[in-house]
């Protein structure tokens, strides 16, 4: 069984990750949104559903309307509930559907998701991935785009010196 969702402690990532969203605080709706986009971008490149969980007693006030979807999903811990729990609990469901990839750097929560047959990664190491996959694809899609120029600029010389035909 292969990776079937990416569980996402969404503050501790915001902890390590300070360049995302920097000079915002760190429970902002700005970095929360930052973080968002990010992981976005991420689960767009590679395929795997992701899970964020942020503590707190719903979605505090301002929050923008996030729209999760099956790709990417948003949750907020209720009260007397925090996203360690949620994680927990996610593990859990997802045991007999494949692995999950926990990422925090609470390593009492790292352990018992791998005791359950998960994987998890601290958020220094995920961000670090993160980053690697987007800027490849940066590059990726900056090739193309010269690749494309260089062909349009060809067609175009070839169009220009081309001897036009008479109806």
């Amino acid at each position: 069984m292969g990776l079937v969702r990416i569980l996402v402690d969404g503050y501790s990532l915001l902890h390590e990750w300070t360049d995302l969203a920097a000079g915002r605080p760190r429970h902002s709706v700005e970095a929360r949104e930052a973080l968002i986009q990010t992981l976005t971008h991420y689960q767009d490149a590679i395929g795997t559903p992701v899970t964020i969980f942020f503590d707190g007693a719903g979605a505090p006030a301002g929050t923008p309307k996030t729209h999760s979807t099956r790709q990417l999903e948003v949750l907020y811990s209720r009260n007397g509930q925090t996203a360690d729990d949620m994680i927990e609990r996610a593990a859990y469901r997802f045991q007999e559907y494949g692995e999950v990839l926990a990422v925090t750097n609470d390593h009492a929560e790292r352990n018992l998701v791998i005791h359950m047959g998960g994987m998890a990664e601290s958020c220094e190491n995920f961000i670090h991935t993160v980053e690697a996959t987007l800027s490849g694809i940066a590059e990726d899609v900056e090739r193309h785009n010269r690749h494309e120029r260089q062909r349009y600029r060809s067609s175009s010389t070839h169009a220009q010196h081309s001897p036009k035909k008479k109806p």
